[in-house]
């Protein structure tokens, strides 16, 4: 799923491909990504693009009037900009939208259809949609701390959560909680004001890092390799490559469609943490720390 850093280099693109533009037309090739009824998508055929910002993990484009067309990638979402006379990439594309300088494609792979489409009228209704979750780039260490400490929670979870911090998912979540040196185990309600400390500047240093990386790696071009595992992680992604930190093999714990990556050495103090299935399925073969795997 795009996170913040993808969802930050996306509207820096949006904002000098789109903004002053008139959308023209929207072509709807799979009527169920919109999920709104009330006003109508043809309400922002004929105006102009005034704004696009963040909320969350969505990407919102304002426009005159105060419409607004809020996205929702959810994991296999995607963005396109084409030409004017492009053809559409397609049985992935789920929506069309026809400016007067190109067209921006809304896509999404596989099967599952979990991507949305909201139209939105006012700014209330629009605040309406936003969980509320802190944006740590912005934010002070105290209102970081306070919620952190809101909940007791695991910190995969506290981290993952849009109604606590906004724009973190899977794939962050594990780059963090690595360079904060926690496990994605600890309870939220354990932490020290050390850990909270270490956690707030890892969580910055993170996304503001990578968010300079993708960037760089889209260049002046509309960002094309959106992607949860990139050359460059340190964990996420990595089950059994080694930790570039002490060279350990990254662990992983599975479960539902997700899997969390971590150092069972740099976070865990060298146990491994259990997986639901295979460490029930090995019982007591199941090892116990990084030492019996090496």
């Amino acid at each position: 799923m795009p996170e913040l850093p993808d969802i930050v280099v996306y509207i820096e693109h949006l904002e000098a491909s789109i903004i002053g533009q008139a959308l023209e037309r929207v072509r709807l090739m799979n009527p169920f990504v919109l999920r709104s009824v009330t006003p109508p998508i043809a309400s922002v055929e004929g105006r102009k693009v005034v704004g696009v910002r963040r909320m969350g993990k969505r990407i919102v484009i304002a426009f005159e009037g105060e419409l607004f067309l809020v996205l929702h990638l959810m994991i296999a979402g995607r963005l396109r900009w084409l030409g004017t006379d492009a053809k559409l990439p397609g049985r992935i594309t789920l929506a069309a939208f026809e400016l007067s300088g190109g067209t921006l494609v809304f896509t999404e792979a596989g099967t599952k259809r979990r991507a949305s489409l909201h139209v939105v009228e006012g700014e209330a209704a629009l605040a309406a949609m936003d969980p509320g979750g802190l944006d740590v780039l912005v934010a002070g260490l105290q209102e970081f701390a306070d919620r952190v400490k809101r909940e007791n929670h695991t910190l995969k979870r506290a981290l993952t959560d849009p109604r606590l911090f906004s724009g973190i998912g899977n794939a962050y979540s594990d780059e963090i909680l690595h360079r904060a040196k926690l496990s994605p185990f600890a309870q939220t309600a354990s932490l020290s004001e050390e850990d909270v400390r270490r956690l707030c500047d890892a969580t910055r240093a993170t996304l503001a890092e990578w968010t300079e990386r993708l960037r760089k790696e889209a260049g002046a071009a509309f960002p094309e390799k959106v992607t949860a595992f990139r050359e460059g992680m340190a964990v996420h992604g990595r089950f059994r490559r080694p930790c570039p930190v002490c060279g350990s093999p990254v662990q992983r714990i599975v479960y539902a469609e997700n899997e969390t990556n971590y150092c069972a050495r740099c976070q865990t103090g060298g146990k491994v943490l259990a997986d639901r299935a295979l460490s029930r399925l090995l019982k007591a073969s199941w090892p116990r720390s990084i030492d019996e795997l090496e």
